[in-house]
């Protein structure tokens, strides 16, 4: 019997599917969980596509753990929970070439690529949904620099660590972005605010 579930990461707790599944046959409900658990602690913060396989004969079981989706890799290299739900207006967050190689990597067996650069341009498509930078720049103007070969040098060595100066660097860069995307839409509120009131003043005449 094989039992497929999507968990978060070393934080797995007892659910109804669960219980349903493992109760009549008799396994160990607990335990399943504690061995998911430990089996995922290295995704923490980030929900893991999981397949039990039961032996029901023998009440043994099998944990197998696969590799969790691009945009959960990514939001974890980024640090926040979830993505921008007006990316043209705000962004989230502002990552390295090395991390976008190291999700890239991470993610190669499952996404049939050829090669290193084609995964690195599918999560880099995946930024674009969650309103994450790159090196400062969009998604496309970074993919637009890797068809030039700007970052075939870091791509072919496989490139996954950020230096402290560049994720210094990064880390103003978008904090001052931010403050300036947050006093936009302030300001965007603000003028929303007014056109009812001037609609209303204009009825009045």
């Amino acid at each position: 019997m094989k039992i497929k579930l999507l968990v978060d990461g070393g934080a797995m707790k007892p659910g109804p599917a669960l219980s349903q599944k493992l109760g009549p046959a008799g396994i160990p409900i607990n335990e399943v969980i504690q061995k998911v658990n430990e089996s995922t602690t290295e995704f923490k913060g980030i929900q893991v596509p999981v397949e039990i396989e039961v032996d029901i004969k023998t009440k043994k079981f099998e944990i197998k753990v696969f590799s969790p989706p691009i945009s959960g890799l990514l939001k974890k290299e980024a640090g926040i929970a979830k993505g921008s739900n007006v990316q043209k207006k705000m962004n989230v967050g502002n990552l390295s070439i090395g991390q976008i190689i190291k999700v890239a990597k991470a993610k190669m067996p499952n996404l049939l690529c050829k090669n290193l650069k084609s995964a690195v341009k599918i999560t880099i498509g995946s930024c674009q949904s969650l309103g994450l930078l790159i090196e400062s720049l969009s998604p496309v103007e970074i993919g637009n620099l890797i068809d030039e070969g700007k970052y075939d040098k870091e791509i072919n060595e496989g490139l996954t660590e950020t230096a402290d100066e560049k994720r210094k660097e990064l880390d103003d860069y978008y904090k001052s972005l931010r403050e300036e995307q947050d006093n936009k839409i302030k300001l965007e509120i603000k003028v929303e605010e007014v056109k009812p009131k001037e609609a209303v003043k204009e009825g009045k005449k």
